[in-house]
């Protein structure tokens, strides 16, 4: 059985929709698009999908809410996400 979304850390009834409207309709489907990944599939549906959305991403995968990502980690997350609005 597949988890909901919205029953995943970090995940609220607003970021599960998109993430299903981006055609990802699980915990399962998150985790093996990976948090990149998943956040591209989103961003191209809602241009202004923002860096606190890509944390919740990356924490929800990892099992752990969103501050506790390493500061690596985040600075790793807004490089990406820098690089992403260079696109637009």
């Amino acid at each position: 059985m597949k988890t909901e979304l919205s029953k995943c850390l970090n995940i609220g009834k607003d970021s599960a929709a998109k993430l299903k409207q981006a055609g990802i309709d699980s915990y399962e489907d998150l985790k093996q698009s990976g948090t990149e990944k998943a956040f591209l599939r989103v961003q191209a549906i809602d241009p202004g999908a923002c860096l606190s959305f890509l944390y919740g991403l990356d924490g929800a995968i990892k099992g752990i809410k969103w501050h506790q990502l390493s500061p690596e980690r985040k600075k790793e997350l807004q490089a990406f996400l820098k690089s992403t609005q260079k696109l637009i």
